[in-house]
């Protein structure tokens, strides 16, 4: 199902190339920012280590 969702998603901006220049601009945008950046891994990470940590989860 993911990889269906990121195939989408990948052709709706290569298919509308300023949509695509919107995407780039807010990733330049944010790799600008430290603090972006770092939010943006807590979410990606904060899954797998409650997983790892028995009892966060609960």
């Amino acid at each position: 199902m993911m990889r269906v969702l990121f195939g989408l998603l990948l052709a709706l901006l290569l298919s509308v190339p300023s949509l695509l220049d919107v995407v780039l601009t807010a990733v330049a945008y944010g790799l600008g920012h430290p603090p972006v950046v770092a939010f943006a891994a807590g979410v990606v990470a904060w899954p797998r280590i409650v997983s790892a940590v028995r009892g966060w989860g609960r």
